[in-house]
């Protein structure tokens, strides 16, 4: 009786944790389908089969500008009918199965198991809904560890354009410590209600001590001639108005909106101090790229825009409606020198005078009529996060975690368009203004075009503007107002 019993129970525990893994991955498959990539999986009524195929390519307009209603097909699941379940064969492949051909028991045996099950089915998804919890075969069902974080809605990209530049600088090793120390508080004070001030003050001290202790460093890394410009501005990071010490004394306030105008106040300071140690390119360019023009750092294209229709853009505060507008865009030649290099000859050369503007419905184009022989036909330029120099003719593997330090992603990035020819070439000319909304992109907050461009620049101001462009609207004129001496011509 004693060695019956034991079999008795061996079965049942066995079936027990078989239902138990079929309910999970029933669970899975029905209750999470937003863990899925945007790639297509198909449930059959019948088989259930997971192909995964790569994302879709976007479709591109003419100008190969990414048109925005083609967005990657998204996940399709069709459920089975209640009288089957989900069940794993012994090669590890799933298949559905009748519930009567997995349930091998006696009938009595069977009624007590399905009320176990349901009891079971009940605690998993109670707990699973109130106290995420890791689930058996998850990391082989759902995305890999790198789509997961480029997915997920944390993914820290830069989300304005003047973030972005500051992160392209290449500055000190020390500076950008206290950047990454102070750049945290900002995704600190996102958090609602009780903000952490505890842990907004430990990132401020520091940055503190890191200015303190490395004051040396940080003063050595700018250029003699720039020096005494750089001690002025170091002053002021430590101990000025707009320094650390007065933002400490905010955080000890425990005031979001006075920690939130200090953080950027001190940032700027940052920032400057960062482009006295960075006075030019940090690389070589290659060889076969040396007869192009090229920016060795940042510079400021002021656009006049009017309007094509005879209509006005909104009035400034407090002031009357308007004909033309402007707005400003920095050039970073430290991220992208020969697409902002042949970007500035241009607005140098007065190509973009006069030139109408086209609109979609997350871009501002360029009208593509100057002709191939206006500017240059430069490589494909992107340089990636974390790298020391850009890449060319090369697009980047975004589901691979790769990110570029200049993002697509920001409302008001500037990017040129591709090449009639190629894709491995930017156009010579034409270029656009992307209108990025988070509400057309991918669950970390990603155009779905992101690595595919070559970004060089950001409006910084007049993005009030941008919406109100439409199409038929005219460059009246383009100026480069900051950076020509950073402008380097082929001879």
């Amino acid at each position: 009786m004693a060695s019956k019993a034991r079999r008795t129970r061996e079965v049942i525990d066995r079936d027990l944790d078989e239902a138990r893994q079929n309910l999970i991955i029933t669970y899975q498959l029905l209750f999470l389908p937003m863990a899925f990539p945007l790639s297509a999986s198909i449930v059959s009524t019948n088989k259930m089969s997971i192909k995964v195929s790569p994302t879709r390519k976007p479709h591109f307009l003419v100008t190969h500008l990414p048109f925005p209603f083609n967005r990657p097909t998204s996940t399709r699941f069709h459920y089975p009918k209640f009288n089957r379940i989900f069940a794993i064969r012994h090669d590890d492949s799933m298949e559905l199965t009748s519930g009567w051909n997995i349930l091998n028991l006696s009938t009595s045996a069977e009624q007590g198991k399905k009320w176990f099950e349901s009891a079971i089915a009940t605690i998993i998804l109670f707990l699973q809904l109130t106290y995420p919890l890791p689930l058996i075969g998850q990391d082989s069902w759902l995305i890999s560890s790198a789509e997961a974080v480029l997915y997920s809605p944390e993914t820290k990209i830069p989300r304005t354009g003047e973030l972005a530049l500051r992160r392209a600088i290449p500055a000190n090793t020390n500076m950008k410590a206290i950047q990454d120390s102070l750049e945290d508080i900002s995704y600190l004070l996102r958090i609602p209600q009780r903000k952490p001030f505890g842990t907004m003050e430990g990132n401020v001290k520091k940055a503190l001590k890191i200015a303190k202790d490395e004051k040396e460093a940080i003063l050595t890394s700018i250029p003699d001639k720039l020096r005494e410009n750089g001690s002025v501005l170091y002053a002021s990071l430590v101990d000025g108005k707009d320094g650390l010490q007065n933002l400490l004394e905010s955080i000890k306030d425990k005031d979001p909106d006075k920690v939130s105008i200090g953080l950027a106040s001190t940032l700027d300071t940052v920032a400057q101090l960062e482009m006295l140690q960075a006075p030019g390119l940090s690389f070589l360019l290659p060889q076969q790229y040396s007869d192009y023009p090229r920016l060795t750092g940042r510079g400021i294209v002021e656009f006049s825009i009017e309007k094509g229709d005879g209509s006005t853009f909104s009035p400034e505060a407090a002031g009357e409606p308007r004909s033309t507008a402007t707005i400003q865009v920095v050039l970073d030649g430290y991220s992208a020198p020969l697409t902002a290099g042949n970007f500035a000859k241009l607005v140098v050369d007065g190509a973009y005078n006069g030139v109408k503007l086209n609109c979609a419905n997350q871009a501002i184009l360029s009208d593509g009529g100057l002709g191939k022989d206006i500017g240059y036909s430069i490589p494909l330029e992107i340089k990636p996060s974390g790298q020391f120099e850009p890449l060319y003719k090369t697009m980047l593997s975004v589901q691979d975690g790769e990110l570029p330090v200049l993002p697509l992603s920001v409302y008001g990035a500037v990017a040129m368009a591709h090449n009639d020819v190629s894709e491995e070439y930017s156009s010579p000319n034409q270029f656009f203004v992307y209108l990025y909304d988070k509400r057309n992109a991918g669950l970390g907050g990603l155009s779905f075009d992101e690595g595919q461009f070559s970004v060089f620049g950001y409006t910084t101001v007049g993005r009030e503007i941008l919406s109100q462009i439409k199409t038929g609207d005219v460059i009246r004129s383009a100026k480069l107002v900051e950076g020509q001496d950073r402008l380097v011509l082929p001879k």
